[in-house]
């Protein structure tokens, strides 16, 4: 198994072990992620990095529980998370684990208070509770007065923020960002994951992050690189 575990003292929240996807059969096979295995902490941030096409989506998506592995584990707070019925896979996913996507995936017709409202809306919370909790998220991510925007109306570190505030209202235990930096420039971005450090990460919440832009890895606690499937190293970030 190719095992990357040096990690900080604190409690596991994910442990893959002898982690593999691969596409098609026979001489069409694929393999995407190749036998990995990794720890990750509460109280951590943790990047995993390489180029594109070298696993770390794959490998983020099965984790996350979005995409079944073809070998291997993932323990989750204690729970093997492949074993669960679909339904508490369903629930795993609502109320574990918190997603901000490259592309933000804001919903152009609806205002920021109701994009950030979706996760307790799928909660079946009222809403007008949900909306008026959405608001308070917003304005921890400094977007008070964002609230009855469209998302067309705002900057891209502004719906960067949005998207952070929706991934956090269900107060999720492990948050993913999948190329959080892609469609920012150098200092919105780092400007962006500084915050998240600051004011989202704590030690109850671990924070995984999928970039191949060097240019944020000050801000890691732990770096992971991947490469061709494999996970080929390990470095401590810069506090």
């Amino acid at each position: 198994m190719n095992s990357v575990n040096a990690a900080p003292n604190g409690t596991e929240a994910i442990v893959a072990t002898d982690l593999s996807k691969w596409f098609g059969e026979g001489e069409a096979r694929v393999t995407a992620v190749d036998d990995v295995g990794l720890v990750a902490h509460f109280g951590e941030m943790l990047f995993i990095v390489g180029p594109s096409g070298s696993g770390k989506t794959t490998m983020m998506s099965m984790i996350s529980g979005i995409l079944r592995p073809s070998a291997g584990r993932v323990v989750v707070k204690g729970a093997d998370i492949w074993t669960l019925t679909n339904d508490q896979l369903a629930d795993f996913r609502l109320n574990t684990i918190g997603f901000v996507f490259q592309d933000y995936h804001l919903f152009p017709r609806l205002t920021t208070a109701e994009n950030v409202a979706i996760p307790l809306i799928l909660k079946q919370q009222d809403w007008d509770e949900s909306i008026a909790e959405a608001r308070k998220q917003l304005e921890i991510v400094g977007l008070k007065n964002r609230g009855d925007m469209l998302p067309v109306k705002l900057s891209g570190g502004e719906q960067q923020r949005v998207a952070i505030a929706r991934a956090i209202i269900s107060r999720p235990e492990i948050l993913i960002f999948d190329e959080p930096t892609a469609s920012l420039d150098g200092d919105t971005g780092k400007m962006i994951i500084s915050f998240v450090k600051e004011k989202i990460l704590d030690a109850h919440r671990c924070i995984l992050i999928v970039t191949h832009d060097a240019r944020i890895n000050e801000y890691a606690d732990r770096i992971l690189h991947m490469e061709d499937g494999h996970l080929t190293a390990a470095d401590r970030g810069t506090e």
